[in-house]
């Protein structure tokens, strides 16, 4: 990610929530990490250990089922989001 993506992201304009719109199966994959970790925390690492693709994250963001939490002080360049209540219900009934 490049350097003060918290500060691009928060300039940005929010969008609404499209329930009309699907995840692909990496934004699931991605967004289900989150229902296991306190808050929602979504990981910044794969379960191989490769950084999560940054158009993965800021289209969740878009999308409303993700939102960026804290800025990280070590990585300011890395991007730490959690789960929304949208994306949380999205999970949850697509695992039905």
């Amino acid at each position: 990610m490049v350097a003060g993506a918290q500060e691009q992201l928060a300039a940005e304009p929010r969008s609404r929530v499209d329930h009309s719109s699907q995840p692909s199966v990496t934004q699931l994959v991605w967004l289900r990490r989150g229902l296991v970790q306190p808050g929602g925390k979504l990981p910044l690492f794969d379960e191989w250990g490769q950084r999560v693709n940054e158009q993965t994250v800021r289209s969740c963001i878009a999308h409303g089922w993700a939102e960026p939490w804290f800025a990280n002080p070590l990585k300011p360049d890395w991007l730490v989001c959690k789960l929304t209540p949208a994306g949380r219900a999205l999970i949850l009934r697509d695992r039905h």
